[in-house]
Parts: structure tokens; sequence; C-alpha cells
């Protein structure tokens, strides 16, 4: 039975080679399988511990998906892919790019920059905070004319 987030045959034979055997340790039964596990977690974005028994105990692939984020796999299978498209020609560089208005700004980098003490670092910027608002404001009622219903 093929699952909706299972890879292909033909996708499993292109990834197969890019993935590490394990140094040390048991070696995953199934691989293909333990990987299906980790795309069906991207897929749906549920919990570890909701995996689907079909892909093996949710521990081991949390593991093994975990210490591949350590190793820095999934950053050479990118680099891999990317390099094996564009040897063949099916990627367009120039519709790639980064879009700054996603990327966040550490929350040090609001505001003006501040001296010792917490006092503002430019004369002009204290003069700034002290000063009456630009605009001036009548209070309410006064100076406005009353309405004639």
């Amino acid at each position: 039975m093929t699952y909706r987030h299972a890879l292909t045959d033909e996708q499993w034979a292109r990834l197969e080679p890019l993935l590490p055997l394990p140094k040390r340790g048991p070696q995953p039964r199934d691989r293909r399988r333990l990987l299906n596990g980790i795309l069906w977690i991207h897929a749906t974005g549920a919990p570890w511990r909701d995996l689907p028994e079909r892909y093996g105990p949710w521990q081991s692939v949390a593991a093994q998906f975990y210490r591949w984020v350590h190793a820095g796999v999934w950053d050479q299978v990118l680099a891999a892919l990317q390099q094996q498209g564009d040897v063949a020609g099916q990627l367009d560089w120039s519709a790639h790019f980064v879009d700054g208005s996603t990327i966040r700004a550490h929350q040090h980098a609001a505001g003006a920059r501040r001296a010792k003490g917490g006092q503002p670092s430019k004369p002009s910027d204290a003069a700034g905070a002290a000063s009456a608002p630009s605009f001036i404001s009548a209070p309410n009622g006064a100076g406005s004319p009353s309405p004639s219903c």
C-alpha cells in the first residue's frame, strides 16, 4: 500500500546513496520506512508521539532525525540534490531569492543605542524625548463651535 507522504521508488533511489550509515550502533532495519516517518511528521506537523506505528517506534525515528540534524546530513542532502538538479539543467537559479521581510531581527535590534546607565547616547535623543509634542490640541470643547441642532 502506498501512503500519501511516502517516497516513490524513483525518489528513494536518488536519496538512498546520500544518507549515511551509522558508524557505530545498530543499523536501522529499514531506512526508507524511517525517512517516510520523518517526511510524515514534516508534512503533517504532528508531534513525534503521534507518528503512525507503520513507521516504527516514534523514539527511534525522532532520534535518527535529530542525529542527522546535528551531523549536518540534511544540508548535505540538499546540496547534493541541488547539484544533481543543476547538472541536469532542472534548476532556474534566477527564480531563487531570499525575502528579507520574513527574517526576524533580534529583540535588541529595535530602537536607538543606549549608553551605560540606560541614558540616550546622543544629546539630541535626550532633548527629543523631553520636548513637548509638535502638535497642540485644544482641550475638549474649548474653542470649538457648539453644534446647533
